[in-house]
Parts: C-alpha cells; sequence; structure tokens
C-alpha cells in the first residue's frame, strides 16, 4: 500500500516557485530547508491529514550532489519550458513500508534506493538514474520513512487543506492501471487530457482555490 506524502511544486528557483502558490492560494508559504546532499531547497506548507506541499529548486549554493538530483531538477531547462507552459505542480511523493519490494518489482519507473542524508540516512528516496520525475510524474515518486514519517510540527499550517487532486493524461487508462497494481491509498482523479497536468482543489482561510 502506497499512501499520499507529500505534493511537489518544481521551479526553476525557488522566489518563484513560492510566488506561484501565493498568487494561487494567498498564502505565503515559509522556508522550509536546505537539502545539502542534493543542493536543493524547499519551502513547505501543512495540507491536513499528515499531508503537505513542498516547493522545491535547484539550490544555486547548494554543493553538487555527485549524483543526479531529485525531481529532475538538474535539467533546467526542461523545468523552465514545463513551468512555462503552466505544469508547475509537477508531482507527488507517496510513503511505502517496504521500498525495496516496490522498486524490485518497477525499477524501471522508480530508479533506485538513495538512504539519505548519506552520512546518516534517516529515510530512503527513489530516484531513477537520470534523477527524471517518474513516467515524467504520471507515476509518483516513493519515499520510505523507516517508520518515522515526516513531523508536521516542523511544517507550518497556514489553514490550508487539500480537497482534491486531478491527473490529466493522454493514457489515463494506463496510468490508471499502474496506480491500481501499486494499491495506492488516496491517488489523484484521472482524466482524459492532452498532456500530463496536475491540479490541486486546495481549502484556504479566503475559501477554495486551485492549484497548478
Amino acid at each position: 500500500m502506497l499512501t499520499l506524502d507529500h505534493l511537489t511544486v518544481v521551479a526553476p528557483t525557488l522566489a518563484e516557485g513560492v510566488a506561484h502558490v501565493r498568487e494561487c492560494l494567498g498564502l505565503e508559504v515559509p522556508f522550509g530547508t536546505r537539502h545539502g546532499y542534493m543542493g536543493t531547497h524547499n519551502h513547505r506548507l501543512q495540507l491536513g491529514d499528515s499531508v503537505y506541499l513542498e516547493i522545491v529548486a535547484l539550490d544555486p549554493d547548494g554543493p553538487a550532489p555527485g549524483r543526479a538530483r531529485w525531481f529532475g531538477l538538474d535539467r533546467q531547462q526542461q523545468v523552465r519550458s514545463d513551468w512555462e507552459a503552466g505544469r508547475r505542480l509537477r508531482g507527488w511523493v507517496a510513503a511505502t513500508a517496504d521500498l525495496p519490494a516496490e522498486l524490485s518489482a518497477r525499477p524501471e519507473v522508480f530508479g533506485e534506493a538513495v538512504p539519505l542524508p548519506p552520512e546518516d540516512p534517516t529515510f530512503a528516496f527513489a530516484i531513477p538514474a537520470d534523477g527524471s520525475l517518474p513516467l515524467d510524474g504520471a507515476a509518483p515518486s516513493l519515499i520510505d520513512h523507516r517508520g518515522e514519517p515526516t513531523s508536521m510540527a516542523e511544517i507550518p499550517d497556514l489553514g490550508a487543506r487539500l480537497l482534491s487532486m486531478t491527473l490529466e493524461h493522454p493514457d489515463r487508462d494506463a496510468v490508471g492501471a499502474l496506480w491500481h497494481a501499486l494499491s495506492i491509498d488516496r491517488p489523484p482523479t484521472l482524466l482524459e487530457g492532452p498532456r500530463l497536468r496536475y491540479r490541486a482543489r486546495i481549502e484556504t482561510p479566503a475559501g477554495p482555490r486551485e492549484l497548478t
């Protein structure tokens, strides 16, 4: 069983990501953390039910990780192209208690388990060899918290709550079959569409808003 862990806005720069979420939700998402082991940084926001939103971008002042970064962030030209096309909510992360089993079944989709931080691992994240999003984001990225889920106490709660999430995809049936095989709890609603595109309906203190 995979469970929804968090949504990801993949941005060319952190400032652009924060500005986009501000425009969509009317909320100023606070800074989260720097991932020295990945050369990335983020802002985070609770969305209720132990789910959160992450705005993630390459950290220009961060060290090179010595391997492909997660969320396709080494491909900055592609990140920018997706951003300009309005594909800003690019995917989601699902938690599993048995990452080796998931990876052995579909290594071509999810890649390999990367223990992080490398010097004293507290979790493992599945990353394809080239760092790309699994199936361009149609499949979730996988995380194994090793029995210690992300502490919501560390993530700001500004009253935002996830109401629903949809994925438009040109091959809805194939994606749906994969999600069914993965046994995903609370997956997005699948819709037929010309291109992969996520939308999230989020309740905010000012009313429901849409994040794209």
